[in-house]
């Protein structure tokens, strides 16, 4: 209840990109592996940043 206007932190927002980006690729990967990579490269860059940003705080 008392999260509902609370704002996300930076981390939290590439990690749900991280988890919609990983569920299209593999969506994906049943019709095109080619658009599938490219979404798996995506995901993997975003997990780097999350990285990054881990290793910062």
């Amino acid at each position: 209840m008392f999260g509902l206007f609370k704002k996300k932190s930076e981390t939290e927002k590439l990690q749900e990109r991280f988890k919609k980006l990983q569920k299209e690729s593999f969506e994906l990967s049943k019709t095109n592996r080619q658009k599938s990579d490219a979404k798996l490269k995506e995901a993997d860059d975003i997990a780097k940043k999350i990285e990054a940003l881990k290793s910062n705080a």
